[in-house]
């Protein structure tokens, strides 16, 4: 068993459930009040039939008017079938249109207003993560304060209903003639409520200690590995060619049936399962017990009563079922207390993730919209260190470059060329030093604005599963002349008229039978075509060329130009024949600018270029030879 925590307050707990019930109220009421009118209605309605089935009864053994209250009996019940099916239909509408839907706004609204630095620190992923698994693992979190308070509502409705139905139990009287006469002494009466408070108090008292012992396991490493071995692992397409010819999908299945951290969240070895075979367990038999010793009790009382001519023999069941009722509702309530204690423990993460702050200033400058587009960007004296580390990414970076330069940024992997790229477009701030544009510091510009001057492909691009023509524009609605026109820039001219529905094509089958899969290289033109689409004066680009071939890749080079227009361009390269066309080089290594020039002159100065070119140019020349024997033979 873990370390017992120290549970919250009741009033830490309700504070909590309070924010909880907030967000889904702002995010979806109609799962609310949907969820809330159900369990009202499963909780009151049934009274009604319990009612009347008590009146039938009395009318069969008093000699009343049977074929009225049989009639009454099965207008009420069907009645109750009509209205209890039709609010549970609503129910199941509203939670499916709305509820899973609401559950990603919240967080993907506050994933999009986070600051990138904060999005991209693996503590608050890992603290994302932590949140869906709690909700997979036990429906824990802002979907168990839905639930309470739906619960609660529920419990309540069914109290009221057992009083109004129950308090003629306690005042009819047994007949002065009858020898159970005693029945009507005060002190059996006062017997009763003690008899049912301590009920309720001991079966919810040991249905709470059953509850806590949840928030003294955390299942989520255990599910975390569940998911990704059968759900994540075994789904994803492109993992399917590994699977099949190194046969993992017996390594995952061992994984997932290991779990791969020694918790069987899942299984009879669990620590979960292992608690409920124990004291858990033996706590949650004992609330039920409790309960039912009640219910036996009030049979009892009600029937003595009926025999002592309080009432009809019917009743007895009116009674039976209503204080039965009335014992569940308030065992209900206190039994809701312990769960909210215990969900707020799971809270815990939602709140910390929604209250990350956002640290990086927004600006009030608005950006000039130059129409001769000239900017300068100057870095001075820049470093950087990711959170959470000591290194330093980038330091004692000094560079500047004007509208229209094209700059290539090159260097081994972890030289910091990535850093710099995020740093010039504002998804990070330096730690020291400054970025200016055209003399003032970035950070002094509106945000949104400043953004607006870049369009970047990353190395890790996305293209979705939507039409051709929208992947370009970011868009539903677009200019389709000028996506095309885009395209064929781009080098996807030829493929373009291959398609059948032109740009209304569906990028790849998760939407449409129809729909292309396009090649690693031709999915980075449509990349290349959605930066030229959105016309930034600064085009960005993170290996540009990677999957093309390199026929292709001579034919881009050989137009750069002509598709950068009058844009400046930067670009990350690892292969630096490709920079010759570029009015300026950046080499970085471990993290500083150690070499900054053209082509031809940084091949014949002694440095860290020169190095990599030498490399790549053996590597060249071997390739050439051996071509040449294969040509010869």
């Amino acid at each position: 068993m873990a370390e017992k925590k120290e549970r919250l307050s009741f009033r830490q707990a309700a504070a909590y459930t309070r924010r909880g019930l907030s967000i889904w109220w702002e995010a979806a009421p109609e799962v609310l009040v949907s969820g809330w009118v159900r369990e009202g209605v499963d909780a009151l309605f049934p009274y009604l039939p319990l009612y009347f089935t008590a009146q039938l009864v009395n009318a069969i053994s008093g000699g009343g008017d049977v074929w009225i209250m049989l009639a009454a009996l099965l207008a009420s019940t069907a009645v109750v079938a009509v209205v209890r099916a039709a609010v549970h239909c609503w129910d199941e509408t509203m939670r499916r249109a709305h509820q899973w839907p609401a559950w990603n706004r919240i967080f993907f609204d506050k994933l999009l207003s986070m600051d990138f630095c904060d999005i991209d620190d693996p503590k608050n992923q890992a603290l994302r993560t932590q949140i869906d698994q709690l909700r997979n693992w036990g429906g824990f979190g802002l979907n168990r304060v839905y639930r309470v308070s739906a619960e609660a509502i529920g419990a309540l409705c069914r109290v009221l209903g057992a009083a109004a139905l129950s308090v003629s139990l306690f005042i009819l009287p047994v007949r002065p003639d009858s020898a159970l006469v005693w029945l009507n002494h005060p002190l059996c009466l006062l017997g009763m409520a003690v008899l049912m408070l301590l009920s309720v108090f001991l079966s919810a008292r040991f249905a709470n200690w059953a509850e806590s012992y949840w928030d003294q396991y955390d299942g989520t490493q255990g599910n975390r590995n569940f998911s990704f071995f059968y759900f994540i692992a075994m789904r994803e397409r492109h993992r399917s060619a590994d699977i099949r010819a190194y046969a993992q999908d017996r390594y995952f299945e061992a994984g997932g049936r290991a779990n791969m951290g020694g918790d069987d969240s899942f299984g009879p070895t669990s620590t979960v399962a292992k608690a409920y075979r124990g004291r858990a367990g033996a706590f949650a038999a004992a609330s039920g017990a409790v309960s039912q010793v009640f219910v036996g009790a009030v049979y009892l009382f009600a029937g003595l009563k009926a025999l002592g001519g309080a009432f009809g023999v019917g009743s007895v069941t009116q009674y039976v079922g209503a204080l039965a009722g009335l014992s569940k509702g308030l065992s209900d309530l206190l039994e809701l207390v312990g769960v909210l204690r215990a969900n707020a423990e799971f809270l815990k993460p939602t709140y910390e993730f929604l209250d990350i702050p956002n640290k990086m200033y927004q600006g009030s400058l608005t950006t000039e919209k130059r129409a001769d587009r000239k900017y300068e960007i100057e870095f001075r004296n820049v470093g950087f260190q990711y959170p959470g580390t000591e290194a330093w990414a980038l330091r004692h970076v000094s560079m500047k470059f004007d509208v229209g330069e094209r700059l290539a940024v090159v260097g081994e992997n972890g030289s910091g060329k990535t850093t710099f790229i995020k740093l010039l477009c504002r998804l990070y701030d330096p730690a020291e030093g400054e970025i200016l544009l055209n003399g003032i510091d970035i950070r002094k510009y509106r945000y949104d604005d400043y953004l607006a001057l870049f369009s970047v492909v990353f190395q890790d691009f996305k293209l979705l599963s939507q039409p051709l023509g929208q992947n370009v524009a970011a868009a539903e609605d677009y200019d389709r002349a000028r996506a095309e026109e885009c395209l064929v820039k781009a080098g996807f001219g030829a493929r373009l008229a291959e398609l059948p529905k032109g740009l209304d094509t569906c990028l790849y089958r998760e939407f449409e039978d129809d729909g292309v899969e396009v090649s690693g290289g031709e999915a980075q033109k449509i990349a290349l075509a959605r930066v030229l689409y959105q016309d930034a004066p600064f085009i960005v680009l993170d290996e540009p060329t990677a999957a093309l071939d390199p026929e292709a890749e001579a034919e881009m080079y050989s137009k750069f130009n002509d598709i950068v227009e009058d844009k400046t361009a930067v670009y990350i390269s690892h292969r630096l024949s490709s920079c010759r066309f570029c009015d300026e080089i950046a080499v970085f290594d471990h993290g500083k600018v150690v070499q900054q020039g053209v082509h031809d002159t940084l091949v014949e100065t002694e440095g860290k270029y020169r190095a990599l070119w030498e490399a790549q140019a053996q590597y060249y020349k071997k390739e050439r030879e051996r071509q040449n024997d294969l040509e010869w033979m």
